[in-house]
Parts: structure tokens; sequence; C-alpha cells
């Protein structure tokens, strides 16, 4: 089981691949298969069968889950140089709590 550095609402950018400076909030986390299905990302056709009756199938387009790898943190701080581009994270412990900072301006995530 691996860990993964973004969690489910963080505003995240593509940093490889076709979907390279894709910005977009993260839907879905699979921690187990270290993936992430991004809002507006890796967008596929998908075929679709109708399975009721009335109900009309065909090609829908939906976003697939691509490797947390390929993403990095968007940091919200619009004082932060990195702004609108990614960033890493870094652990810090307030109160006895485990949060995660912008490695560049130190904001709370």
């Amino acid at each position: 089981m691996s860990k993964v550095h973004v969690k489910r609402d963080d505003t995240v950018i593509v940093i490889s691949g076709d979907d390279k400076g894709v910005i977009g909030k993260v839907v879905a986390v699979s921690p187990e298969e270290g993936k992430v299905i991004v809002q507006g990302a890796n967008i596929v056709s998908k075929h679709q069968k109708p399975r009721k009756q009335g109900e009309s199938g065909g090609i829908l387009k939906v976003e697939a889950a691509m490797y947390a790898s390929k993403v990095q943190i968007v940091c919200p701080n619009a004082k932060c140089e990195k702004h609108n581009k990614g960033t890493r994270i870094q652990h810090k412990i307030v109160d006895g709590k485990k949060i995660r900072v912008c490695a560049k301006c130190g904001e709370e995530l």
C-alpha cells in the first residue's frame, strides 16, 4: 500500500503527460493503487450500453484515473511565488497534529 500526497478536494496541476498544465480539483483518490481522478484531466471515451429500458447508451467522455506522481498541489496563497504552479508539500506537527504545508511559503494546505 502506497501513500498518496493529495487528498480529495485539493487543487492540483498535472505535471506530465498529454494533459500537462491542466489545473483541476481531485474528485477521487485510490491510495492502494496510487492513483487520483482530476476534474477536467485525462478525459477518455467510455462506451456505455443502455442498462434499463428507455435509457440511452452511447459514447461518454469521462475522467480516468492517473498516477498521483503526475500531479502536484497548487498553493492557495496568492502571495506564494509558486501560486498557480505546482509545489511540494512538507509535514509539520502543530499541537500534536500532523499538518501539510507549502514547501515554498509555509502556508497550511
